[in-house]
């Protein structure tokens, strides 16, 4: 799975090399936002086994862990896009 993220968060940028070749430079990202984004994943999935649990136990919807769950995805999908395009 390191290996996934890492490559997911990797900038490939064109360059123009000797004699007007394009040669194509992979950017690696920085370690500190990798373990970010595992912080994230393993904070999304603590956060999905709760609405589980609350599901089980009260037999309830719990909206407010719906919505930090739905904020968690929105912001490592916008780190991942915005990591590959900028």
């Amino acid at each position: 799975m390191r290996d996934f993220i890492k490559k997911a968060l990797t900038k490939t940028v064109a360059v123009k090399g000797s004699r007007g070749r394009t040669e194509y430079v992979e950017s690696p990202p920085n370690q500190k936002l990798v373990l970010g984004i595992y912080f994230a994943i393993a904070g999304l999935m603590g956060l999905i086994a709760l609405q589980i649990a609350h599901l089980a136990v009260l037999k309830q919807w719990n909206s407010e862990i719906f919505a930090a769950i739905t904020g968690l995805i929105g912001t490592i999908l916008g780190v991942v896009f915005g990591q590959k395009a900028g």
